[in-house]
């Protein structure tokens, strides 16, 4: 049975090479995604853990690094010392650390994320500090001097001697490069900057004069770290604690490990969809080679073989091409792996080898070859309910979908279900409704995958007309060629309607987030430009506004944000703006009362808040403050705001009300209009007022936007590049289903040829069916794709006020483009076999 399943693969290899394809692409898809990810995680993990082999034990408070107003922060150099003494100790290194953002020449903020770090040089006896190798230049022995890592240097084009502008938690301030070094992957994150000062620069900076916010010991020659570990804990004061620096190490390993293993969560999410799609290729193209067959299975029937004996041979065959597609995939996904890693990698990501281990081996081969064998199973079970006599006698003739069809029944009950379904959770909105829809939208699509050949009829009828006026025979001939085989046909539009149905409900989904986003940010802002901490960095504090206030013909006013309040009884922020400019950064639609309430001393409040506690305009409300501060105040007038709203304040009240209560408030943003608008002139000017600190981001119209909103369609790119995988494996499915019907209308062809339609008809005719498929499958995939998205966008409606349902008619329309484009092109290969069919050979054929 093997010798004669092995036969059978490589005489019928042309027909089951587009199944190779698609198991290929699917285990491609998967093994990419797994080397991938362990890939990712074994560079994070070196990364993370760089350095920590060099220390033994590391000593740190029990509490946070700042004190709590309680006592001192930190470990005093009395401790270190001390510990610097003890047996087995080498090095005692006390380290400072905390934000600092280094300026390039024209005062931008080098580096991303959160990873601005500034931190002590500790240098010892001989004048170096263990952890940083200079390359130019040596380390920072001057208060006024500092060191920089060279990937930071480099991008800011600073060399030994330059003057480089750093901004810190206390300002900024300027200083002399004195020298540029290496270190570790864990005191330098990806992407991120390190500058070094002196010890009590950087106390002074970070921490308090002569106080360490963790001491790093390296053992002696000799010296276990767990020796050392035991040594040290004696003598350690309290609130203090050890650890060694192997569990360090661990602790960063498991934190490193997260993001890579995420994004390999989402990579094989989109795999199990490429190998779900691909499922139908493989089971439509047993179907038809099963039917091509039948009277050669009937022959072995025939002379002795059993039908058990015929099924294996049928599954042998598809466990020998899901083995060589596997393999091959295996081999691409490597490839692929690398080409994932220059396109999903965080950005300054380690270099990193590609890892192939033994279990992603195994799950990409168990997955390749068990799927072809799973979808093959029902194709080959109808064709042993064949009997060989009637087998013998002739081909079976595939039968067309009817209306009352069990299968018909089945799976209109789970359309009508399913959509019930999803509408029902879409209108209740309740804490389970994304469940209920998720559970619907299954069913729905299972329904509609079985209904397809049923729909197919109609959706032909109605674009017959347009194809006979187009090409009178072509569009006539095509059209009845698609009907022809509706389960065929079905199964081929299938596998494209479920690529388009995520497409188009991801471009729904994305499209009215992107709207909100942008309505929620930049709808209520009217100044020029918003002042704002760096990622990860500075407090703010009202001095910041203060020192724009005195630009020239400027308009400024801070968002002192102060919590802990209760008004009548209900926890309340309140957000301190200036009364006399505001109006003019703020757009506040006022229903109820006006906003010259705040220069009275007065507060504004938002419509959704009003309306959650019953508040009225004209309103006394009792005050009360955590530190037990007590007051009253007015409600002045009622604004409408969304609730999500980054920058319109549930409470504005006046920033001489919220000084009163709180001394230092948190001041989240500045809002600052100049004289004359935003331009360059406008920009240099706010960002010198503020000192040139790179620590504080002036951003327009335009940067919030992008801030906010912008990391939506670069998501969106990546999931459709994802998808893509899924619509190139529903071409082959085209490409698959036109080979073989090709290749069974071979007489036909030949006939039509001899009757006088020549080449570029037959080729015509071929992509007029291709086009008929792409669009059947298109078609079905966005309306489907629109449904969902709607149903999953008002599940946000109760949770997201202003969010509302967008169709990005471009998108769509873009979508259904691609998915023509890429039935056409499945069609060149067939449609030139077919065309080149030989006239006497075809019409002599039995």
């Amino acid at each position: 049975m093997f010798r004669t399943a092995l036969r059978n693969v490589f005489a019928h290899k042309a027909r089951l090479l587009m199944t190779a394809c698609a198991v290929m692409l699917g285990v491609t898809f998967i093994t990419g995604s797994l080397v991938f990810g362990d890939s990712l995680n074994r560079a994070a993990t070196a990364q993370a853990t760089d350095g920590y082999e060099r220390i033994a034990v590391n000593v740190a408070p029990d509490g946070p690094p700042a004190g709590d107003g309680g006592g001192p922060a930190g470990i005093d150099a009395g401790t270190v010392a001390a510990l610097a003494k003890l047996p087995g100790v080498a090095v005692a290194a006390g380290r400072v650390d905390g934000f600092a953002a280094v300026a390039d020449r024209g005062g931008r903020l080098i580096g991303h994320g959160p990873s601005h770090q500034g931190a002590n040089f500790a240098q010892g006896a001989d004048g170096k500090d263990p952890a940083y190798r200079f390359t130019r230049g040596s380390g920072p022995t001057r208060d006024d001097a500092i060191a920089l890592d060279e990937k930071t240097a480099a991008q800011g084009g600073y060399r030994v001697g330059d003057t480089v502008r750093v901004g810190t938690n206390t300002g900024a301030a300027s200083y002399t490069l004195s020298g540029i070094f290496r270190t570790d992957g864990m005191r330098l994150p990806s992407g991120g900057s390190l500058t070094l000062f002196t010890n009590a620069t950087a106390q002074r900076l970070f921490v308090q004069p002569g106080r360490y916010q963790h001491v790093e010991l390296t053992a002696a020659p000799g010296t276990h770290p767990q020796e050392l570990l035991s040594r040290v804990e004696p003598v350690l004061p309290p609130g203090t604690g050890a650890v060694t620096g192997a569990r360090l190490a661990q602790i960063k390993t498991n934190l490193a490990t997260s993001d890579g293993d995420t994004m390999s969560q989402i990579l094989l999410g989109f795999a199990a969809v490429a190998l779900f799609v691909a499922t139908f290729l493989i089971s439509n193209t047993f179907t038809m080679l099963v039917a091509r067959r039948t009277r050669e299975l009937a022959l072995m029937r025939a002379v002795g073989a059993s039908r058990k004996q015929v099924r294996r041979i049928l599954l042998t065959e598809s466990l020998l091409v899901g083995a060589i597609a596997s393999a091959a995939g295996l081999a691409a996904g490597t490839g692929v792996a690398a080409l994932l890693q220059a396109l999903f990698a965080p950005a300054d990501a380690p270099a990193a080898p590609l890892v192939l281990t033994p279990a992603t081996v195994i799950t990409a081969m168990l997955v390749g070859t068990a799927l072809p064998m799973v979808a093959a199973w029902l194709p080959i079970r109808r064709a042993m309910a064949i009997p060989p006599v009637a087998a013998l006698s002739a081909a079976e003739p595939t039968a067309p979908a009817r209306a009352g069809s069990l299968r018909n029944g089945v799976s209109a009950a789970l359309v009508l279900t399913g959509t019930a379904a999803v509408v029902y959770g879409a209108l209740t909105t309740g804490k389970d409704a994304r469940t209920v829809i998720g559970l619907g939208a299954a069913l729905t699509l299972t329904g509609t995958i079985g209904f397809i050949p049923l729909l197919s009829r109609p959706f032909v009828a109605v674009l017959q007309p347009l194809l006979t006026r187009l090409h009178p025979v072509h569009g006539t001939l095509a059209a009845r060629n698609t009907v022809r085989d509706p389960r065929r046909t079905g199964a081929t539009a299938a596998a494209l309607a479920i690529a388009l149905t995520l497409a188009s409900g991801l471009s729904v989904l994305g499209a009215s987030a992107a709207q909100y986003l942008d309505r929620a940010t930049t709808h209520d802002f009217t100044a020029d430009y918003l002042v704002k901490p760096a990622e990860g960095g500075m407090r703010m504090t009202p001095a910041t506004a203060q020192a724009l206030g005195k630009l020239p013909g400027a308009a400024s006013s801070p968002l002192n944000q102060s919590t802990e309040y209760r008004l009548a009884g209900t926890s309340s922020v309140l957000t301190g703006v200036d009364p006399a400019t505001i109006g003019r950064l703020l757009r506040y639609d006022v229903v109820e009362g006006s906003l010259d309430c705040l220069a009275k001393g007065q507060i504004a409040v938002a419509d959704f808040k009003a309306k959650a506690a019953g508040w009225q305009v004209g309103q006394t409300l009792p005050l009360e403050r955590q530190d037990d501060g007590r007051g009253s105040v007015t409600i002045g007038a009622i604004y409408q705001a969304d609730e999500q709203s980054n920058l319109l304040p549930s409470i504005t009240a006046p920033d001489s009300l919220v000084a009163r209560y709180d001394s230092a408030p948190n001041t989240a943003a500045v809002l600052v209009a100049t004289d004359g608008g935003p331009g360059r002139a406008a920009l240099g000017s706010v960002i010198h007022a503020l000192g040139d600190n790179p620590a504080l981001a002036v951003l327009d119209e335009a940067g919030i936007r992008a801030q906010d909103s912008g990391d939506i369609g670069d998501q969106l790119n990546v999931f459709y590049a994802l998808l893509s995988m899924a619509l190139a494996i529903a071409a082959l499915g085209i490409a698959n289903t036109l080979a073989m019907s090709v290749l069974e209308r071979r007489k036909e062809i030949g006939t039509l040829r001899a009757l006088g339609l020549d080449r570029a008809g037959v080729t015509r005719m071929i992509r007029l069916e291709a086009l008929l498929l792409g669009g059947l499958g298109a078609t079905l995939g966005t309306v489907m794709g629109v449904f969902l998205g709607w149903a999953l966008g008002r599940t946000l409606q109760e949770h997201v006020v202003g969010y509302t349902l967008v169709l990005p008619w471009g998108r769509l329309a873009l979508g259904v483009l691609i998915a023509l484009a890429g039935a056409l092109v499945a069609s060149l290969w067939p449609a030139r076999r077919a065309a080149r069919v030989d006239i006497p050979a075809a019409t002599t054929a039995q």
